[in-house]
């Protein structure tokens, strides 16, 4: 166990952040000055317009674009694109979900969907914001269930079109960011007929709205309304009345429909088909996790700095009150949040690269590690919104008052993101993804559940699936096999006893459902739906378990990494902090299965006590490490509160 020196650069630890992409950070950190930051108190179309106009002046070389081909304006760098996002959400998250929609979900589906032929036509023009579009794959009756949607596209050799079609209300796509004012086309998912036969969910290019901004023929468009946040964005709805499409418009990488109606796909199962060009959208669901975090950095950094020059309460004998970062409480509130937001930092750093890695070159994408990717990408984007939300919220009630007035930032980021839990991916439904991958062994289709009667199946694919680790495999297993058999032996700040619990923990869960749903296969095996129901919350819970598991290796990853020993010896207390504290959280479980005698467990309360006191001295390095300029903080609280203490201080002098 390190020592922490008592003072450390914050320069020094930023750089350890930045990461890879640091140039990009930088590169955002010097060109989007105040013009691009939220505007307290504007109404839903002010703010429309000022987003629609700031996109126009955002960054492209290193900016949301890069994920394109360097012929088409980007530079084939997905996470370059990603780590953009991420700091459009440090500045304005409508800014970002703007930017987001336009270059990430419609340009990123024409990138990864269409062929040659859609790119060398549209892609300059996305890239540059020439032409602006926008993403309508959900329905008002269909969100998280993508299969079941029910608009129809339907092909007619006689004419060569698509007949695009939204058969009832249901149908119609809703909160369709670009939609209501801006998008000129549309990337649309619907049900591909032709000949009679359905072949599942695809997506064309459709044109919407004409050169004067008018619908054009077939379509409608309406406004999604009043939202709770995200104000610039201009959420739609869109219904097709038999518009018709032409053949070429039909994103075909994956799919093809001849002239005379003739389907062909070298994906023969739909299912499998469907989620292979699902998988390669996943570049969304990583930047929403990423933008998440990167609002609650915000977020704890008001909430931290103001900590260090607001006082309450005095103490016996002293003449000036408390900080309140020099309480306990305050303490508990603020470090064991900002040690996660750490953890889900290198965690993300760590999926980035996969992304990268896997879905950064020309060549064919492996697809054993794509569905890890997907699985992880999912359970990553659960863990970093829900974690936003919390931790925001936290950090409003950590400023008091002050802390509900919009010029001190909190509310907006607290309402701008609290859509980022259900939209790309709502998270409950993203955890049972998790959960399945570690079920099925990424097996390509759910089935029937069969296959939950036989053990030895079930055992070898749990198994191998669950201790894959895509950064330093061998480092988290030497930690945890250099750990002694009687656990009371082991201070609780071992990191191999922390990552041997987190595994177990997951085992454990994980064997346990095995042998519910094995149960349940024999006892209900004409009922599949019931099987899986009944024990929804307990592969919940293992997933929840799996994604813990990951993010504190990632952070252990990233420590060891980590070149600088000032730093290291920082962050691997950040860590500690970071384990302990979800060991404390989960405490109840360990002590149900005997992880933990009751005397440690009291143990680990009083560790992270003691942790959090050697922290208090850096949190001001810890929330400046994230290299969030002062201007992006826009609070006022940071610019007042000082000038008010010094008054209150000289007050408090004269009447002594």
């Amino acid at each position: 166990m390190s020592n922490v020196p008592g003072s450390i650069d914050p320069a020094r630890l930023q750089e350890v952040l930045d990461g890879p992409w640091a140039e990009v950070r930088d590169a955002h950190r010097s060109k989007l000055d105040a013009r691009f930051l939220p505007v307290y108190g504007e109404t839903g179309d002010q703010a429309r317009e000022r987003i629609t106009r700031l996109l126009a002046e955002l960054p492209t070389e290193q900016g949301m674009p890069s994920a394109y081909p360097s012929e088409y304006g980007g530079r084939s760098d997905v996470g370059a694109s990603i780590v953009a996002s991420e700091m459009l959400a440090q500045v304005d998250l409508s800014l970002m979900v703007k930017a987001g929609v336009q270059w990430g979900l419609f340009g990123g589906a024409v990138v990864a969907l269409g062929t040659r032929r859609h790119h060398d036509a549209y892609l300059r023009d996305i890239a540059s914001g020439a032409l602006l579009g926008c993403f309508a794959m959900t329905e008002t009756g269909h969100g998280s269930d993508v299969q079941q949607l029910r608009t129809t596209c339907t092909y007619d050799p006689a004419t060569q079109t698509f007949d695009l079609h939204t058969p009832h209300e249901a149908a119609r796509k809703d909160y369709i960011g670009n939609a209501a004012r801006d998008g000129r086309m549309a990337v649309v998912f619907a049900q591909l007929v032709t000949n009679g036969e359905r072949h599942g969910v695809h997506a064309w290019l459709v044109p919407i709205r004409d050169e004067q901004g008018n619908p054009l023929p077939g379509v409608t468009i309406g406004d999604a309304g009043p939202k709770g946040g995200l104000l610039g964005v201009d959420n739609g709805r869109l219904s097709f009345d038999h518009v018709r499409v032409p053949r070429d418009m039909l994103l075909d990488r994956y799919a093809q429909v001849a002239e005379d109606g003739t389907y062909s796909s070298l994906i023969e199962n739909d299912s499998r088909r469907f989620f292979t060009m699902l998988g390669t959208l996943v570049r969304g669901r990583v930047s929403v996790g990423g933008a998440a975090s990167a609002a609650t950095k915000v977020a704890l950094t008001i909430a931290v700095r103001y900590g260090d020059i607001r006082r309450q309460f005095g103490t016996p004998g002293d003449d000036r009150e408390v900080l309140l970062n020099d309480y306990l409480a305050h303490q508990r509130k603020l470090l064991p949040a900002l040690a996660t937001t750490y953890a889900l930092h290198f965690a993300q750093t760590e999926l980035i690269a996969a992304v990268s890695d896997v879905q950064g070159g020309d060549g064919p994408v492996d697809e054993h590690r794509q569905r890890e990717l997907e699985s992880r990408a999912a359970g990553l984007k659960a863990a970093q919104t829900w974690h936003a939300t919390r931790t925001i919220q936290m950090c409003r009630e950590a400023c008091g008052g002050a802390g509900y007035l919009s010029e001190n930032r909190l509310p907006g980021l607290k309402a701008d993101t609290d859509v980022f839990t259900t939209f790309e991916g709502d998270n409950t439904v993203l955890l049972q993804l998790v959960a399945k991958g570690l079920l099925t062994g990424y097996r390509d289709e759910f089935g029937s559940l069969d296959g939950w009667g036989r053990a030895s199946f079930v055992a070898e694919q749990v198994r191998e699936m669950m201790l894959e680790r895509t950064a330093a495999r061998g480092l988290i297993e030497r930690l945890v096999g250099s750990v002694p058999g009687r656990d009371e032996e082991v201070a609780v700040t071992d990191r191999g006893w922390q990552l041997k619990l987190f595994e177990d923990r997951e085992k454990h869960l994980l064997d346990g459902a095995v042998r519910r749903l094995r149960g349940g296969a024999s006892a209900k095996k004409d009922h599949p739906f019931d099987i899986f129901n009944d024990v929804q919350d307990h592969v919940l819970a293992v997933a929840a378990a799996h994604v813990d598991r990951v993010t504190l290796e990632a952070f252990v990853a990233g420590i060891d990494a980590t070149a600088d020993p000032a730093v290291r010896a920082l962050l691997s207390r950040v860590c500690d902090l970071y384990a302990l504290t979800v060991i404390e959280a989960e405490r109840g479980w360990f002590l149900e299965h005997a992880r933990l005698t009751p005397a440690r467990s009291k143990a680990i309360t009083a560790v992270v006590n003691g942790l959090l006191k050697e922290l208090r001295p850096h949190m001001r390095t810890l929330v400046d490490g994230f290299g969030i300029p002062d201007p992006w903080l826009h609070s006022a609280i940071l610019r007042e509160e000082p000038a008010r203490q010094e008054a209150m201080a000289a007050h408090d002098g004269t009447e002594s």
